[in-house]
């Protein structure tokens, strides 16, 4: 539902709610420089192999560039270009955010604060059973949920 009311939010900016949070990810200060493909991946909580084929995507589209990084040109970082910062200040920022007002205007601040608490508890037992499932040892660090 978030995908289909979403996506309909800035379907005149042609972004999708996967390109929104992309862009959102790198419009941060933190990540102005570009983000690697697993940073950004870690960030987002998506696979690697699921943002890759978006990352093409948005770079057909010019909404991003990956560039090799000034710091170890063996690395790849993922950077907004001007064309995507044009689309997410001007025009798509602000329909994401009467977005999230209309979809959230009716929650008080205690909704919204248990609403989170119980939506990072979710994820920190979803990170667990994952941890799991992959055996524990056998975890990929690269893959586990930040501590938030």
């Amino acid at each position: 539902m978030l995908h289909k009311t979403g996506s309909r939010a800035v379907e005149q900016e042609g972004l999708t709610t996967q390109q929104w949070a992309v862009l959102g990810a790198l419009s941060r200060d933190s990540a102005r420089a570009g983000m690697s493909l697993g940073d950004l991946a870690r960030y987002l909580m998506v696979s690697r192999q699921n943002l890759s084929g978006l990352i093409s995507r948005m770079e057909r589209d010019r909404l991003v560039q990956v560039v090799p990084d000034d710091k170890d040109r063996r690395s790849r970082l993922v950077v907004m270009t001007a064309h995507g910062q044009d689309i997410w200040q001007v025009q798509a920022q602000a329909k994401i955010h009467a977005y999230y007002e209309a979809v959230l205007g009716d929650f008080s601040v205690t909704d919204m604060t248990h609403t989170l608490h119980y939506l990072i508890r979710m994820l920190e037992s979803m990170d667990r059973v994952d941890s799991q499932q992959l055996g524990g040892s056998d975890a990929d660090p690269e893959d586990r949920i930040p501590d938030l």
